[in-house]
């Protein structure tokens, strides 16, 4: 059987760094986020403050070419993007897996077993998990999440030849309001949703717990059944 490989691009502040944990905890997976920056540090040679200040911003100018090896040679983007598409490519070569961040929708596209997913949320909600969750003490919260997009936008958009955030780039576009909180549900809870459509504010608290912990369920089943159970449409 193929690799699972979930990865998951996400807007700063939407909660796709803890989905990410969530989802790959009950199957005992690894999930990379953290431990991929360690792992690009141990290979490339800079530091992890380097590669988590830059390795997601736009490329150019003074950052990514002020400690450049030699004249000619290409510079720190141009050699950390090289690092992170091999230490990527290996991690979803050696088992299944959860990768946050870091273009890897777009490293692996011609892997089967992948499922892409993007995580995004409402502005507001991801200034309220910044300031209480990340603890951002920037002066204005609001420009700071926004910035952040900028950069992770420029960066994939300036590697790859995809819009960031595209829903089309993705299997799974999730708006994080929904509740995804729990891993505890399993199929036998989870009951068929007939609801009509509504703007995510207006969901019962319990109904946006059911919605979330299916979507989790079933992501962890994506990851733990072979293609016969889940099929093999995602490549």
């Amino acid at each position: 059987m193929k690799n699972r490989i979930i990865t998951i691009s996400r807007e700063f502040g939407s909660g796709g760094r803890t989905i990410g944990k969530r989802t790959a905890e009950a199957p005992g997976i690894p999930c990379y986020d953290r431990e991929l920056i360690q792992k690009l540090a141990a290979k490339s040679g800079f530091s992890e403050v380097y590669i988590e200040d830059t390795g997601e911003s736009a490329p150019g100018g003074f950052l990514a070419s002020a400690f450049s090896h030699r004249y000619g040679e290409p510079n720190n983007a141009d050699y950390l993007w090289k690092v992170q598409y091999q230490v990527i490519t290996e991690l979803a070569e050696q088992g299944p897996c959860v990768i946050v961040g870091r273009c890897a929708d777009y490293v692996l596209r011609n892997q089967e077993g992948v499922l892409n997913l993007f995580i995004h949320a409402p502005l507001d909600e991801r200034i309220f998990r910044a300031k209480e969750e990340y603890k951002v003490e920037a002066p204005d919260i609001r420009a700071y999440v926004l910035k952040q997009d900028k950069n992770r936008a420029a960066f994939y958009e300036h590697f790859s030849d995809r819009v960031w955030g595209k829903a089309e780039n993705f299997h799974l576009s999730i708006n994080s309001t929904i509740g995804l909180d729990t891993t505890k549900l399993t199929a036998a809870t989870t009951p068929k949703i007939t609801a009509k459509r509504h703007r995510h504010r207006a969901r019962p608290a319990s109904l946006r717990l059911l919605i979330g912990g299916f979507t989790i369920f079933s992501l962890m089943n994506f990851l733990s059944l072979g293609e016969s159970a889940m099929g093999n449409s995602f490549n």
